[in-house]
């Protein structure tokens, strides 16, 4: 669900606090961005969206999700499982809540 290697990089490569303010600012931008998804002509681009922050914080499992939706929006080829990928970032945020101490403390 978690690659805490990557999450363990980016910690050691932008320092803890630098790493707080980019959890922030990931949690308000894509909590924005899923309080607003809708099936539409804008889901493709909010999905690309998803999936490239998901990845950037190593949350594989939420961005695997969010790059199947980008290719169902791109294609037309099924409807996105909106509710799917608002549960997996639930559970992926609460996975990294309950082990960020432990995973992050070294």
């Amino acid at each position: 669900m978690i690659d805490w290697e990557r999450i363990s990089g980016l910690c050691e490569e932008i320092g803890a606090e630098s790493f707080d303010e980019v959890m922030e600012l990931f949690l308000t931008e894509v909590g924005g961005v899923l309080d607003d998804l809708e099936e539409g002509p804008g889901l493709k681009d909010a999905m690309h969206f998803l999936k490239g922050a998901a990845l950037n914080l190593g949350f594989s499992e939420f961005a695997g999700l969010c790059a199947a939706g980008e290719l169902a929006a791109s294609t037309g080829s099924g409807q996105v499982d909106i509710a799917a990928v608002r549960a997996s970032y639930r559970n992926t945020l609460m996975e990294f809540e309950a082990h960020r101490v432990a995973r992050l403390v070294a």
